[in-house]
């Protein structure tokens, strides 16, 4: 087997990107929507988000765009958007050899309805799809809104996906990775009586208790996430938020009926930990991101991760939803 050579990627101004979209590259872009809505239409998706890994670390930045550019050897491409009433189809319209990069908006009817229902799409896991949660700058939750867009068209949506479709010739093999660095701690066991990104009671132990009370009076650290063991995988539910006035708890992904929770166990040393469990020597990385979550907990700004660089997320997408992972995809050559 060869290594496939894989175009940089990286934080570029504007102007060059916009020379590049003209020239006929495929990329994938993130960056602030006031950057994003002034570039010419090309064969490109993006989404908004201002906090990038990079060679020299984290960043944040409104000054410039991260691109990834994918790699000529793609036999063919295509883009489309989607909203909620098509989105089940999102894997029947992929190749049958390829793989497919996603971004949905944060908040969105069309993040939760990935979220809820992305496992049991026809063709899920069966044909490679990764990407992200677009979002905003923390400072701005509750005036700004995260969005994506459809280079092809010049379109920006808030309550639909967009989606680019990539078909490979068969000499070339996708395979998607996913960095996790928690797994189920040792304490009490959580179920929920109800699916959704928000929750008041769950039972602990068998116990019905209110689940903001339970965070709030034995002081849990909120930035360890919960985590289901989903025969031996490993997936995490962030928090969001603990409401102490409305007994309420939030999440950045659903939490589901049936399923055994538990807090993450600790884990001391965050960056170590991270460049401890990624892969080594891949120059074969077509796309990665990271969670924002990640990016603040372990206060990644100036910090370089391995050589995984992209935008810093609001979600996760490795076929289902994911919070507070490192994912990427890399192109195989046989």
């Amino acid at each position: 087997m060869t290594q496939l050579s894989i175009p940089q990627a990286g934080l570029v101004d504007i102007k060059k990107t916009a020379e590049f979209i003209k020239a006929g590259k495929t990329m994938v872009i993130s960056g602030d929507e006031s950057l994003l809505k002034d570039l010419p239409k090309g064969n490109w998706i993006g989404g908004t988000i201002p906090y990038f890994m990079v060679e020299s670390g984290g960043i944040i930045s409104r000054e410039q765009v991260f691109v990834h550019f994918l790699p000529s050897q793609i036999c063919r491409t295509t883009i489309a958007n989607y909203s909620t009433t098509r989105l089940p189809q999102v894997l029947i319209d992929a190749p049958e050899h390829g793989f497919s990069i996603i971004i949905l908006p944060a908040g969105s009817n069309i993040h939760a309805d990935y979220a809820y229902n992305a496992p049991d799409y026809e063709d899920m896991f069966l044909k490679p799809i990764i990407g992200w949660v677009s979002g905003v700058h923390l400072d701005e939750l509750e005036q700004s809104q995260a969005k994506v867009f459809n280079g092809q068209t010049n379109t920006v949506f808030v309550q639909e996906a967009v989606v680019l479709h990539a078909e490979l010739p068969e000499s070339l093999t996708a395979t998607i990775g996913i960095v996790n660095l928690f797994k189920q701690g040792q304490g009490d066991t959580f179920l929920f009586p109800e699916t959704g990104f928000n929750v008041e009671n769950c039972f602990i132990n068998g116990k019905e208790t209110n689940f903001a009370d339970y965070l709030l009076n034995n002081k849990i650290d909120t930035t360890l996430p919960l985590v289901a063991d989903y025969n031996g995988a490993m997936i995490n539910v962030s928090f969001q938020s603990v409401n102490e006035d409305q007994h309420r708890v939030g999440f950045y992904a659903p939490i589901f009926t049936d399923i055994e929770y538990k807090l993450a166990a600790s884990v001391p040393d965050y960056v170590h930990s991270f460049q401890a469990a990624l892969p080594n020597n891949l120059n074969n990385v077509v796309f990665s991101c990271n969670c924002i979550l990640n990016f603040l907990y372990s206060n990644l700004e100036g910090k370089r991760v391995g050589t995984f660089f992209g935008p810093m997320t609001f979600g996760e997408v490795a076929y289902q939803l994911l919070n507070q992972t490192l994912v990427y995809l890399t192109l195989d050559e046989y």
